[in-house]
């Protein structure tokens, strides 16, 4: 997708750290703060969290928080906290996801469920969603609780209705738009929103498009990835979705196109509870024929071209810069 948004900002390397450094000194705090939240007398949480903690995350989500809370270089000290706490509601939704799925790798690294149990992770998850809200409430802005306690109840229902879907194959776009609105783009848009709070109120409804949009454009790329990338480079099996008989858009946008003998060969798919490998590669590879995956790279390319677009009346600076680069990074990253 390089060249697909921000033209001028192709033909040189976009990396999570350049975009970090107008933040890097509050973000190098993040993570210290997140320890400090979770810290606990009881042996077993005191266990898990170090696992969890173990494989430093990207703190992407942290990263646009402080960000949007800085675009007019009036970022309040609330935005740590707030940032700290939106990292462990996105670690979370993490552990849920790999017990949901039966995952037995992330980032390289066990899962919770796979080094502990299923119990252990859900309880787990809970515990990181309780102790975010402990720290919001302790914010002491009712707005900021407003809008991410809605965020949890968006992020259970995505994943509900991913789980719901009886007839997987029948999952068109609309779906599939509200799917990941609900498990992505909430929580980047909300990053987005609650920051502006501390600092660029009057740039809130604008970062609010941007982070939403930004959001839909990631979880495309992201469910390219599982096409096109091999595990040593994601940390997780490739095909992994299609083993799970995950409808994204590379197969959405595929299966219109596709001829009786291939759609009967997904269809194969679909019904085996355990597809072989070659099964899912095969798949894989009549997605690809059919342009599936052209198709989706344009549909994230558009919600990219959108985010950038949301960027237009902020100030001129290093965060600004940062937030439209976070859209390249974004569309370009390899895991």
């Amino acid at each position: 997708m390089s060249g697909a948004v921000a033209p001028h900002l192709s033909g040189r390397t976009v990396t999570l750290a350049s975009i970090q450094a107008p933040v890097r000194a509050k973000l190098d705090r993040v993570t210290p703060v997140m320890h400090k939240l979770v810290t606990d007398d009881m042996p077993m949480i005191e266990q898990v969290a170090g696992h969890l903690f173990s494989k430093r995350g990207k703190l992407f989500r942290p990263t646009l928080a402080l960000l949007a809370s800085d675009v007019d270089g009036k970022s309040e000290d609330g935005a740590l906290t707030l940032s700290a706490a939106i990292e462990l509601m996105h670690l979370a939704t993490l552990v849920h996801d790999d017990s949901v799925d039966h995952s037995v790798l992330r980032r390289g690294l066990p899962t919770v469920n796979a080094m502990f149990s299923h119990q252990i992770s859900v309880i787990m998850g809970d515990f990181l969603y309780s102790r975010a809200l402990q720290a919001l409430a302790s914010l002491e802005n009712m707005t900021v609780v407003k809008i991410l306690t809605n965020v949890t109840n968006e992020l259970a229902l995505g994943e509900m209705r991913q789980l719901a879907a009886i007839d997987k194959l029948g999952l068109d776009e609309s779906d599939y738009i509200k799917v990941i609105g609900s498990k992505t783009a909430s929580l980047l848009s909300s990053a987005c929103e609650t920051g502006s709070l501390f600092g660029a109120l009057r740039h809130r409804e604008a970062l609010v498009r941007y982070g939403w949009r930004l959001g839909l454009a990631f979880q495309i790329a992201d469910d390219l990835l599982d096409y096109t990338e091999d595990p040593a480079t994601t940390g997780k099996p490739s095909g992994n979705d299609l083993k799970e008989h995950k409808v994204t858009l590379p197969l959405i946008g595929a299966l219109p196109r596709l001829s009786r003998a291939a759609r009967d060969r997904v269809d194969t798919l679909f019904a085996d509870e355990a597809p072989s490998d070659e099964l899912v590669a095969d798949v894989v590879g009549i997605v690809a024929e059919a342009g599936g995956l052209e198709y989706a790279r344009q549909r994230g390319a558009q919600f990219a071209q959108e985010a950038h677009d949301a960027l237009a009346g902020m100030p001129d600076s290093p965060v600004r810069a940062s937030l439209a680069d976070a859209i390249v990074y974004v569309m370009e990253r390899r895991s």
